[in-house]
Formats: structure tokens, C-alpha cells, sequence
């Protein structure tokens, strides 16, 4: 509310030592407020958080894949750092009614550009070493690795990266479930095994993984390197087929 005092009330007020503001019209004290220029500020950018890894599965919820979801897991997996450096994700090629699985160690340059497993001079001594036994590659025949991804350079594959990898192959054996499994390399022996013992002293007899008769070999890639050991590998070789020929 304004209050106007005449001049008898002002000189009253002023012999009692007092003072009172009057209030100022609000067209008159906005006029005399000096003008205010508000900033305009743009709203602060929001960081977009990393698109999250996908997490590594547990062996149970893997255990329960078929045929199709097995494979869209691992070449999704992101569960060791193997992942990074892949081109392709090498799953396994064959015969998914297969007597036969054959596992080597890892991918090398060519498998991981094509995603199959044994191409190159190390798959055509291995077609070559079927063939003998009246095999091929797409008939009773499944071929895959214990690691689904390639190592840098080639190097050899880490316990951590064997042990993420198992419950992708362990699945691979209950889906077949074949007659015969020739585990060829000291990778693949150790991850089915394992064992540290050397290829030398567990070859020549049966073994078991997961209650399928197992026998131990060396890696194509090796024998081409140690060419006296063919004989040794045909031998294991004809040591799967009479297992396979045993069940009937």
C-alpha cells in the first residue's frame, strides 16, 4: 500500500527523529532499476556411456545352446582380449552328424580372414590324411579348434583364453556327440585333457573326454615341419578309426 504524507505529518515525523520511505509507483522503480542482461548459456553436452562389452556367458546358460545360438555366441563372444585383433571368429565346419571331431590348437592368419578352421597347407595335409581313411571334411567329419578367435601373431594361446573358450567346445561335443575325438596339437591335448604331458608320451592310446574316446596327434602344421613323424600320426590315426569301427 503507497503512503503520502503532507507537509505537517513529514514535520512531525522530523521532530521525532524518524524517517519513512514512501513508496515508489512500480512504472517509476522499474524505470530506475537498471536493466539486467541474462546470459543466454547453452545446455552442457551429456557424455554417451561406451556401449557396454558383452558379457562372457556362464557354461550354463551355454550348455543349453543348439547348433545356431552356439555359434551367434561365440562370434559375439567378447569375454577375453583375444576379441580385439579378430577378423573372424572361427566356429568349426562339417558334419553336425559327424562319428569323427577332429580339434586343432587355434586359428592362424588364414582361418581368421576366412572363419574356417584348417585351411592352408596345414588343412590340405589334414584333407589329405582323411582321405586316406575315406574321409572328407564335410562327411562324418566336424572340424573345429579349442580357440575360436587367433592369437596375435600367432603366438601361443593363454590359459585365461583356453579356459573361456572350453564351454564353447564342450557344448560343440554334447551337440555331436561323435564316435571319435583326434585332438591334433599340444593346445587342444592340454584343454581336453588336462595335462602338461608332452604329445609324445600320451599318443598311442585311448583316452576319454566327456566319456567319447579320445586319441592324441600331432598338429598338420608340425608334421610339415617334422616330416619323420607322419608315420607316427598315421598311425594314430588308423588307432581312431578301429575305435570308431568298435562302436559299430
Amino acid at each position: 500500500m503507497s503512503l503520502q504524507l503532507d507537509a505537517r505529518q513529514r514535520a512531525i515525523l522530523g521532530a521525532m527523529g524518524l524517517r519513512l520511505y514512501e513508496a515508489v509507483p512500480p512504472a517509476q522503480a522499474a524505470a530506475s532499476v537498471p536493466s539486467v542482461r541474462v546470459a543466454q548459456t547453452k545446455p552442457m553436452p551429456v557424455a554417451k556411456a561406451p556401449a557396454a562389452p558383452i558379457a562372457p556367458m556362464g557354461s550354463g546358460a551355454i550348455e543349453l545352446m543348439e547348433w545356431d545360438a552356439l555359434a551367434q555366441a561365440v562370434a559375439q563372444c567378447q569375454a577375453c582380449k583375444l576379441c580385439s585383433g579378430r577378423t573372424n571368429t572361427v566356429f568349426g565346419v562339417g558334419d553336425t552328424q559327424a562319428d569323427w571331431l577332429i580339434v586343432g590348437d587355434a586359428p592362424g592368419e588364414a582361418e581368421d580372414l576366412q572363419g574356417e578352421p584348417f585351411i592352408g597347407p596345414a588343412g590340405k595335409l589334414l584333407d589329405n590324411m582323411l582321405k586316406a581313411l575315406g574321409l572328407d571334411r564335410n562327411n562324418k567329419v566336424y572340424i573345429t579348434n579349442v580357440l575360436k578367435c587367433r592369437p596375435p601373431g600367432d603366438r601361443n594361446p593363454e590359459p585365461e583364453e583356453l579356459a573361456q573358450c572350453e564351454p564353447f567346445l564342450r557344448r560343440q561335443v554334447q551337440l555331436l556327440q561323435p564316435k571319435i575325438v583326434l585332438a591334433m596339437g599340444r593346445f587342444a591335448v592340454q584343454a581336453l585333457l588336462g595335462t602338461t604331458e608332452p604329445i609324445g608320451k600320451l599318443r598311442g592310446r585311448a583316452h576319454e573326454y566327456l566319456g567319447i574316446p579320445l586319441v592324441v596327434t600331432y598338429h598338420p602344421s608340425y608334421l610339415l615341419r617334422n616330416l619323420p613323424d607322419k608315420a607316427k600320426a598315421w598311425a594314430d590315426l588308423c588307432l581312431a578309426q578301429q575305435l570308431v569301427r568298435a562302436q559299430g
